[in-house]
């Protein structure tokens, strides 16, 4: 019995750091223009409304009390009260002063998650631009009752609320893709909302990601999920959008990564854990994704 829960350990790879965020109080009128960011930018619509200025022009996406939007690539981007407002720039890390105006109250909350971008895992870099999740009533109960629970703390400011937020922001950025992916499941669908509840691939993906460095074939995953070779290898590459082995060689690296990156247990042992035999083997194929070498990634990473 397998128990792996792949979207969860993909973004888990794929962090960099803590979330960054930020409470927002702000009157209509009122424009926020954010920079490109490092990260993956968040929004939360508290309480009141906003607009979203997309970067190339697209037309303003309408945000009410509840919604969520992700730019996964963290483009620069602006929030207002209405398109038309004027915009200033604007850091939602650093404290604000109050709003002196009168109007209409909108309360957000904003930040970025830290993710590494040296190798994006599909799961991401096959998102749109724009990652916006609606405020559904009876829809993604989870997501919107953990918006209700952060708008409650930011707002009230009770004791104990330096614990929570920090939690359910990063529990945030789950909840937000399995809204999404949710959204767009379909059976003649490709894509990782189907790879992920394709029962075949969904299985054949937990094996790879539980046992990363096991000697896997084609003909073990396919006999694993009940296919010809030929049927589990069209059906995986069509839902994941590449063949099994090219996804296992992806995330024996990016294990390989994130054990660099999280413990210091020798290059051996890292080279052995995800299926190399040979230290040097495992060094070349390393370099070859990442651009340097594995020992080399390891003390970049260290800070100064």
């Amino acid at each position: 019995m397998i128990d792996m829960d792949v979207l969860a350990d993909v973004l888990e790879a794929m962090r960099a750091g803590p979330a960054s965020s930020g409470r927002t109080d702000v009157r209509a009128p009122w424009g926020l223009r954010f920079p490109q960011s490092v990260g993956a930018t968040f929004h939360l619509v508290l309480q009141g409304s906003s607009w979203l200025l997309p970067p190339d022009g697209a037309a303003p996406i309408a945000m009410g009390p509840g919604d969520a939007v992700l730019l996964p690539r963290g483009l620069e981007h602006a929030l207002a009260d209405h398109p038309d407002s004027p915009l200033v720039d604007f850091d939602p890390t650093v404290e604000h002063p109050a709003p002196a105006s009168e109007g209409a109250r909108s309360l957000l909350l904003c930040g970025t998650y830290r993710l590494d971008r040296h190798r994006p895992h599909p799961v991401l870099s096959h998102l749109p631009e724009i990652v916006h999740v609606p405020a559904d009533p009876g829809r993604h109960r989870t997501l919107h009752t953990a918006i209700g629970i952060l708008g409650e703390e930011l707002d009230a400011q009770r004791p104990g609320a330096a614990a929570v937020v920090p939690a359910l922001v990063d529990a945030l950025l789950v909840l937000i893709l399995r809204a999404w992916l949710e959204d767009r499941r379909c059976p003649t669908e490709s894509g990782w909302s189907r790879a992920l509840t394709d029962t075949a691939v969904a299985r054949s993906l937990e094996r790879i990601h539980a046992e990363p460095g096991a000697s896997w074939t084609v003909a073990d995953l396919a006999s694993d999920a009940g296919l010809s070779r030929a049927a589990f290898a069209r059906r995986f590459t069509e839902a994941v959008g590449e063949p099994p082995l090219t996804y296992l060689s992806r995330w024996r690296m990016t294990t390989a990564a994130r054990l660099l990156r999280d413990h210091s247990r020798p290059l051996a042992a890292v080279a052995k854990e995800i299926g190399y035999t040979s230290e040097f083997a495992f060094a070349k194929a390393f370099k070859r994704d990442f651009g340097v070498a594995p020992g080399t990634y390891r003390k970049q990473l260290v800070p100064a």
